[in-house]
């Protein structure tokens, strides 16, 4: 109903009496009472004037014993301040208003009701509210269903996360202890073990720290992966930076996989080089609509590689491969100036539009 409804005759409209009450036409009780939803009607002053035969049937009391303030005795104790405060603004504004509230049953059972209301004005003149109410409580406990459920998750995902950081320190530890007693021919293998490692605890870390673990906003994830494998060795002596004007929501799988392929490419600059020299990485992300996302990468590596590094095994395309694999990435290229490294990234399931 709008705000200023066409007027259907003096025998539907609202008059009032002598005593200023507001006294409601056969015709309008009539078609109120055989609408299928909760209705009900209150003067300028907010007093209930009409409660349809629907809502009776539902709180199970007399049309006498709701009228004016009477139905509010049915309001949940919880809510009844909150109610009277959104209504009190509404009405003092005389602007249409939508409430949540617990109205009791015949049967003494709370349930949730949605209630919109729109303010009634004929002739410039305003008359009160007319409003609706629909039974929202099966809904309401399946949202709190999905907060508990979502809150399980994410502590459940913190605690796995705990765990597994632990166990890498572990390993860290444990490969640091043995590279130290290992021969010397041994030990630059050992000391590649670690910072692969530790770059790993490194993208776990950020895709734990992602807002929405079910999608991961991929610029976002990227640029914090970068700036926590920028000081994984000498800080300044790996810069990684994400470029290009695309952006999308990409699946945890796919975040991990990319992570752990940047992860490889930066652990390689480390085999690679001596400490002194500064590697660079360029991540470019391109998501035009429609078109599967992909990820360019190029390195420096072989620009600055120190002639001679021995005994660190040359396992990066291989590991990259795997990686892509799992995640159903198509990957292709060297991460060279001459060939980029092109990660495209499968359509993620369940509707994440890059």
């Amino acid at each position: 109903m709008g705000e200023n409804p066409p007027s259907a005759g003096r025998d539907d409209a609202q008059v009032t009496n002598h005593a200023g009450a507001a006294v409601l036409s056969a015709s309008f009780r009539q078609f109120a009472d055989v609408v299928p939803l909760m209705l009900w009607r209150s003067d300028q002053t907010g007093r209930a004037v009409h409660h349809n035969e629907c809502w009776l049937d539902f709180t199970g009391r007399s049309l006498e014993e709701e009228l004016a303030l009477g139905w509010r005795a049915g309001l949940h104790p919880e809510d009844f301040e909150r109610h009277a405060r959104i209504v009190a603004a509404a009405f003092e504004a005389r602007e249409p208003f939508t409430v949540e509230f617990r109205l009791r049953r015949h049967d003494g059972e709370y349930r949730w009701l949605l209630d919109t209301a729109r303010p009634l004005v004929e002739d410039g003149r305003f008359l009160g509210y007319l409003g609706s109410c629909f039974d929202i409580t099966d809904r309401k406990y399946a949202e709190e269903h999905i907060e508990h459920a979502l809150a399980e998750k994410e502590a459940l995902l913190a605690e796995v996360y705990h765990r597994v950081r632990n166990n890498l320190q572990v390993m860290v530890s444990l490969i640091g202890l043995y590279g130290r007693a290992a021969p010397e021919a041994c030990r630059g293998s050992f000391e590649a073990l670690g910072q692969r490692v530790r770059a790993i605890a490194l993208v776990q870390q950020h895709l734990h720290e992602a807002p929405h673990i079910a999608s991961i906003d991929l610029r976002d994830y990227l640029r914090r992966l970068a700036s926590g494998l920028g000081q994984l060795r000498r800080a300044g002596r790996i810069g990684v930076r994400v470029e290009g004007s695309g952006n999308g929501l990409v699946e945890p799988r796919t975040a991990n996989a990319l992570g752990m392929i940047v992860a490889e490419i930066v652990a390689e600059c480390l085999d690679a080089t001596a400490e002194t020299v500064a590697c660079a990485i360029a991540l470019t992300i391109d998501a035009e609509p429609a078109m599967p996302m992909t990820v360019t990468v190029v390195s420096n590596v072989r620009d600055v590689a120190e002639p001679g590094r021995q005994n660190v095994p040359k396992l990066g395309p291989r590991l990259i491969a795997a990686y892509a694999s799992q995640a159903e990435i198509a990957a292709s290229g060297e991460a060279t100036e001459a060939s980029p490294l092109r990660l495209q990234l499968p359509h993620p399931s369940g509707g994440i539009g890059a």
